[in-house]
């Protein structure tokens, strides 16, 4: 039997952001179990939440002071129970974020001084944090700790056994409960050569994701794991899902891709090489909190709607970051004053960061905060978002939900692709189940074949509108 997830579409949770039941202004799991009706309707086969574990939400909650509890903005451990159980009866498998590179310097280890546990050196190299300034922090005795990412996330030392041994606990803990996987947050990230130039991608990072491997097949159910790998090519990414290793890794090459054919059929070529050379599914995915939001970034709906028809026809699995659904653009405008990713304060407001994709979402209603909750949102949402709502698009058969439904509906799982010839522009290929054509251009042009599409991103009238995809059934 076929591994569910090497064909799955998961949906991204921002917990935050997702829904409030509480009315404090900040979604929850309570929230999240009271909505999981819509991600049942919309045909996805998971959901991966994002960290809700304890934490001072430096970054919002990648910054982790207790692996195994619930913060309480979030709600609690017997919430979390609930959320699960309601998923797993709607069909629907749930994946949690692990952060192992690094804690919060409110967690006991540090709070503690066990710098065993983390990277303490007397003398700092030269290295930056991805947030902007130094990536080393002096403390009272004159020693230096590193953070590859803020001040209040110092990383792990992983060659320290008691490290392994305590995430191996942690894993151990969540799968008990039920989780159906991990997403693996900096999965290239945990082991550093501090004499060179490895800051990422160490060789020894693989004998631990070789250990998690076992851990995750000693339990039944097809329990999995996603690594995030980020500037990383193809063939290097592929090591963390070879044999015995992680299931998935995130395909970062798509998602920053811009809207250039030639470009995106060379990185699917290399990804989907890079897959079946060490027997793993490729993944796909267009957007997610961490990044502009790809009806932004591609400059329009209609491209973004095309644009999700061509990922969700290509083989593998897809992921899906709440609100894509909707057709949300990412919110350039946010006030200073409710900023609050770190990128933006440690760069001094010159980097716009992630806030802007992270805004709450619109469920109904015409005004903010748009069902989101019974008191406000922690970020702003724009006025014009009435039109966006779950509640205004979900009987409206030209609507971007309705588009994704349709798609997550016919959509079936395949594992190859055969490329066809096309006009210049043009991406056209067949999988075993599936024809998918994808006009970039700012033309029509006709495509041979089938004249009625199966499902289409915009109108169609004989030709191939420009921005647009289309999907026709392969005939046997």
């Amino acid at each position: 039997m076929v591994e569910w997830w090497r064909h799955a579409v998961i949906y991204q949770v921002y917990p935050r952001s997702f829904a409030d039941a509480d009315g404090d202004g900040v979604g929850d799991l309570p929230g999240i179990t009271a909505r999981l009706g819509h991600l049942a309707d919309l045909g996805v086969d998971a959901l991966w939440l994002s960290p809700f574990y304890r934490s001072p939400m430096v970054d919002g909650g990648y910054d982790v002071s207790d692996y195994r509890d619930v913060d309480p903005v979030f709600g609690t451990l017997a919430d979390f129970d609930a959320l699960l159980a309601e998923a797993h009866r709607l069909g629907l498998r749930v994946i949690v974020d692990i952060v192992p590179n690094h804690t919060s310097s409110l967690h006991p280890w540090f709070v503690q001084g066990r710098r065993d546990r983390y990277i303490f050196r007397d003398e700092p190299n030269g290295w930056r944090s991805l947030f902007g300034g130094p990536a080393w922090t002096q403390v009272a005795d004159g020693q230096w700790y590193l953070h590859l990412f803020a001040p209040e996330q110092p990383d792990l030392n992983w060659h320290n056994p008691e490290v392994r041994a305590e995430f191996d606990d942690i894993l151990r803990f969540w799968l008990d409960r039920g989780v159906d996987g991990f997403r693996v947050d900096v999965a290239h990230g945990m082991i550093k050569d501090l004499a060179g130039v490895t800051l990422f991608d160490h060789e020894d990072v693989h004998e631990i994701h070789r250990s998690w491997r076992k851990i995750l097949d000693s339990y039944p159910g097809d329990r999995m794991a996603v690594a995030e790998v980020f500037d990383t090519a193809p063939d290097r990414v592929a090591r963390y899902v070879s044999v015995g290793e992680l299931h998935q890794a995130f395909n970062f090459d798509f998602l920053e891709a811009p809207w250039d054919p030639a470009v995106l059929r060379r990185i699917i070529d290399a990804s989907l090489a890079a897959a079946v050379a060490v027997g793993a599914p490729p993944t796909w995915v267009l957007s997610n909190h961490d990044r502009r939001r790809h009806v932004t970034r591609f400059g329009s709906v209609r491209r973004a709607r095309a644009a999700v028809l061509l990922m969700l026809g290509l083989p593998g699995s897809a992921y899906l970051y709440q609100g894509e659904e909707l057709g949300l653009p990412e919110v350039l405008d946010l006030p200073d004053e409710v900023r609050v990713d770190p990128q933006w304060i440690r760069s001094g407001g010159t980097e716009l960061g992630r806030d802007g994709c992270r805004v709450p979402l619109p469920w109904s209603g015409g005004a903010p905060p748009f069902g989101f909750g019974p008191g406000g949102s922690w970020l702003p949402q724009p006025a014009d978002w009435a039109e966006l709502t779950v509640e205004a698009q979900r009987d409206d058969p030209h609507s971007t939900l309705r588009l994704y439904r349709e798609a997550l509906r016919l959509r079936r799982p395949a594992s190859t692709l055969r490329w066809l010839d096309a006009p210049d522009g043009v991406l056209l290929f067949e999988t075993e189940t599936t024809r998918v054509a994808a006009n970039l251009t700012a033309a029509p042009v006709r495509i041979e074949g089938p004249a009625s599409p199966l499902l289409s991103s915009s109108e169609m009238a004989g030709e191939l509108p420009p921005d647009t995809t289309a999907w026709w059934t392969v005939q046997d």
